[in-house]
């Protein structure tokens, strides 16, 4: 591996920055899904794409950008970029780069990941109580690249997540992030059934936090988990610089050492299912060795099939949600457990201490509503 360029060097440093504070600092970035290119915003550089031939501008990107996350569209031809230009955290940017043209798209902030079946993307909206994960079809070649939303969601409670990341063969993505802790949650797909979930490190303490929990909260990489080639198993990489090798269906855990006492910073998998990790300003390339007890199909066909099948039901379960409806009153929910509809929602007005914190938010405002009716 060798350097071939970089982007933002010379602004100020964010890896000692903590919270919102890293957030605020750390640039915005999205990879061509079929050339060399990635485009870089955030910072005095404003908004740049590299390229094997250096750096140079993006056609069609207002002056008055600040985008806080990128994406392409499957097919390379559209530019996602959140918040608008012109409306804020109300909409999104939406730029074909063939001629430069922007319009309007619905709002989201964090990240767009593609199924590997096709025509299918994830991407997450939230506020300090509730996150969505949204899902959208996207056709290739379509005349407005836009994404066009899907009833059903995910409902995730507060906010402050990561990007989902989808398995190699789509039948399961990863959600890490939660604000006040270091949550992972596995699901299924299409069902989008919960099928693990664990804090990273120990529980939240509640307020005020003490320095000991603060600093073990912030030592967890919120880029530490990655699908490698092997259907059903995913990585993540801890503070000790161990990488932890996840059965998701099992469920079995088995720890490797591989950086001794150096934490994980990032973690990724190539297209072929190595690993990359990062730690200290290093990067490592990391060799998986195949599981000769493995019973699952890895001949790529079948699970290009397979991931197309499952796009098809998952669509074949939902409908879109009209242009300009309130996600409101079309989403339904499911938290991978449960599932609410708009008129499911409009009725609790009760929770327990154990439930989500949306609900219990949810059921007070329901509960003191009714009061002054």
């Amino acid at each position: 591996m060798r350097e071939l360029g970089s982007v933002g060097a010379e602004l100020d440093g964010y890896a000692d920055a903590l919270g919102w504070e890293r957030i605020e600092r750390t640039p915005a970035l999205a990879w061509h899904p079929d050339e060399p290119r990635l485009v870089v915003a955030g910072g005095e550089c404003g908004v740049v794409q590299w390229t094997p031939a250096g750096l140079s501008a993006v056609d069609g990107v207002p002056s008055t950008a600040d985008y806080r996350s990128l994406a392409f569209s499957p097919d390379g031809r559209t530019l996602w970029a959140s918040p608008s230009s012109g409306d804020g955290w109300d909409s999104s940017d939406v730029i074909d780069l063939a001629s430069g043209a922007v319009s309007s798209g619905r709002p989201w902030d964090t990240g767009v990941a593609q199924h590997p079946g096709g025509g299918l993307v994830v991407t997450l909206t939230s506020d300090q109580a509730a996150t969505h994960g949204l899902f959208a079809q996207v056709d290739s070649g379509a005349p407005t690249g836009a994404m066009r939303l899907l009833r059903r969601a995910l409902i995730l409670d507060v906010d402050d997540y990561e990007t989902p990341l989808f398995s190699a063969d789509g039948r399961h993505f990863a959600i890490r992030g939660n604000a006040y802790e270091n949550t992972l949650e596995v699901f299924e797909f299409p069902s989008l059934q919960r099928v693990l979930a664990m804090t990273l490190g120990k529980p939240s303490p509640g307020y005020p936090c003490p320095q000991e929990w603060l600093d073990q909260m912030y030592a967890w990489s919120r880029h530490n988990l990655a699908f490698g080639a092997r259907p059903g198993v995913l990585w993540v990489g801890t503070p000790t610089g161990a990488l932890v090798e996840v059965d998701i269906e099992t469920p079995r855990a088995v720890e490797h050492d591989v950086l001794a006492g150096s934490s994980v910073s990032a973690l990724a998998a190539t297209a072929t299912g190595e690993l990359v990790l990062a730690s200290g300003g290093e990067l490592m390339l990391v060799s998986v060795r195949s599981d000769p007890g493995a019973t699952h199909s890895t001949d790529d066909s079948d699970a290009s099939t397979a991931a197309a099948s499952a796009v098809s039901e998952f669509l074949d379960a939902t409908s879109e949600v009209p242009d300009g409806g309130d996600l409101e009153e079309h989403l339904v929910l499911t938290d991978g457990e449960r599932t609410w509809n708009s008129d499911d929602l409009a009725t609790v007005d009760t929770a327990t201490a154990e439930e989500p914190t949306w609900l219990q938010l949810r059921a007070a405002i329901t509960k003191a509503c009714d009061v002054q009716t």
